[in-house]
């Protein structure tokens, strides 16, 4: 049975448009998997505790020599790559914040490079590779080659990076210039904001056929 596991990360609630993404493209998928089932994991407003000087050191222990507070962070862990490992699709709402990922992100991705369980400890291959991994972007400016903030984005080529030990290779859809509607400053740019979105949607749509229309 296919199964589906849908993360946002946005602290926006409604108003984020990242969030708007994942759910239009999770209703893309259960139209197509109607069989599926879904796990849903809310990093806005359940952030994953960060590798810290208590637990952290988990995955450079012996499990048989784990403090307590090793033991919790490690089980965390093996729920977190569980919930990747049972995934055909994985759904990431990825917005931008000051230039990067949400730092809840960062920590999804610190707990799922795990020895034993996201990549192999020995030959370092990728252990959670082999499923569709798509990620729905939104930024709210523009960070295109011609624009003053070419290359300010580090969220979009960080995650590739950061995931590289796990085999996880994600596709972006990406709305930007989000920002233009609510900004006086950015009202030229709505035009291209609605271009941008539109885009995103058209191809979240494509994903995958209904079983209606298969």
């Amino acid at each position: 049975m296919p199964h589906l596991l849908h993360i946002d990360s946005s602290i926006q609630g409604e108003r984020s448009v990242s969030r708007q993404l994942t759910a239009r493209a999770a209703a893309a998928w259960r139209a197509a998997h109607p069989g599926g089932t879904v796990t849903y994991r809310d990093l806005g407003s359940e952030p994953l505790p960060h590798l810290d000087e208590a637990g952290g050191l988990a995955r450079m222990v012996p499990a048989d020599q784990h403090t307590p507070a090793q033991q919790a962070s490690w089980a965390l862990t093996e729920r977190l790559v569980a919930e990747v490992q049972r995934a055909d699709t994985i759904l990431l709402g990825l917005p931008l914040y000051n230039y990067s990922a949400p730092s809840s992100v960062k920590a999804w991705v610190d707990h799922l490079i795990a020895p034993g369980l996201g990549y192999h400890p020995e030959t370092g291959q990728g252990l959670l590779g082999g499923r569709e991994f798509i990620v729905l972007a939104s930024r709210g400016g523009g960070y295109g080659a011609d624009t003053p903030r070419a290359g300010w984005d580090h969220a979009e080529p960080w995650l590739p990076h950061g995931l590289s030990m796990t085999g996880l290779e994600p596709r972006f859809i990406t709305a930007e210039l989000t920002l233009a509607p609510v900004n006086p400053a950015m009202a030229t740019l709505i035009p291209l904001a609605e271009e941008s979105r539109a885009a995103a949607e058209r191809a979240i749509d494509a994903l995958w056929t209904p079983v209606s229309a298969a």
